[in-house]
């Protein structure tokens, strides 16, 4: 099994995600460490507690970043997750808390605990793993590699024509960790776009009759609804966080581009990242996705 630490904004694609990993023999998720950015980090912490308990599963959870390195928190994507976070599904308060260690201390600990063994797949903002290389950058060259859900390289943004969410809400973290020397691979809209999970499966999972089943697929019909305001008759969701689990679990779901990668600080393309080739590049981008085949391998994984 491949230890992982799961670094989430918890809203609707974190569950998702959190569910596949959670579900992948193949995965040991060590820990789940919390950002803001889909919502407060009250919110995404509590609603990583929720999602752990309706899949019936015990993992630590870590409270991390609760705004940017150097901005000052942009509106949460309400239209998109819900005011809570879980397209408006939240009924009760987790029975668990968040341990009393903090997030980035967290990953320090462990990547020192097991050099060289830990993968960490970060799908929210990058602020926890900036400010972890910050404190201490020895631990650049002791993960074993970083699955980064973030940045549009060679396709347009979701936010701005030119800039991902993910980046956007916290470019200088972004940045950061693109230029620490981490081994970092990069599954951006490139390849997220192109996947798509039909609304006609949550039929299916609503068949299930099960609490996590009623309340994923309700969660994910609302994510699809805010899918259709953007990208009319596109018939569901694209599956952003689940493909960086993804490729963690099988590699052969996408191809890659080797680059390095700077991220735009200022001005209109605030949040861009660009790739270029001057010195070695050191930087996985994922190109291309077997869309379909990542499909079935999630869909048979998340419950």
């Amino acid at each position: 099994m491949k230890p992982i630490i799961l670094d989430v904004d918890t809203g609707i694609d974190d569950a998702l995600a959190i569910a596949y990993a959670l579900n992948s023999p193949e995965l040991e998720v060590i820990g789940l460490t919390t950002c803001f950015g889909n919502g407060p980090i009250e919110y995404t912490t509590r609603n990583t507690l929720v999602v752990l308990e309706k899949l019936g599963k015990t993992v630590p959870v870590y409270a991390g970043a609760d705004k940017p390195l150097k901005r000052g928190l942009k509106k949460f994507p309400t239209h998109v997750h819900g005011e809570d976070g879980l397209g408006n599904k939240f009924d009760k308060a987790p029975a668990r808390e968040a341990e009393s260690e903090g997030a980035v201390d967290y990953i320090i600990r462990q990547v020192k605990k097991r050099p060289n063994e830990i993968t960490i797949i970060a799908v929210g903002p990058l602020t926890n793993l900036a400010l972890a290389v910050k404190k201490e950058p020895e631990i650049a060259s002791l993960v074993k590699e970083v699955v980064i859900m973030g940045g549009a390289v060679f396709t347009a943004g979701n936010v701005t024509p030119y800039s991902e969410a993910n980046v956007i809400t916290d470019p200088e973290a972004a940045d950061c960790v693109f230029s620490s020397g981490l081994p970092v691979t990069i599954v951006g809209l490139d390849v997220t776009m192109k996947t798509l999970l039909p609304k006609e499966k949550l039929a299916d999972w609503s068949a299930l009759n099960t609490e996590a089943a009623d309340f994923f697929a309700d969660m994910t019909r609302f994510y699809m609804q805010s899918y259709e305001t953007f990208h009319p008759g596109i018939g569901g969701c694209a599956l952003h966080d689940p493909l960086a689990v993804g490729i963690t679990i099988d590699p052969s779901f996408v191809k890659k581009e080797k680059w390095n990668i700077k991220v735009v600080l200022e001005g209109e393309e605030i949040g861009r990242t660009v790739a270029h080739s001057e010195g070695e590049p050191k930087i996985q981008v994922c190109t291309q996705v077997e869309a379909e085949t990542f499909l079935n391998h999630f869909l048979s994984r998340i419950f």
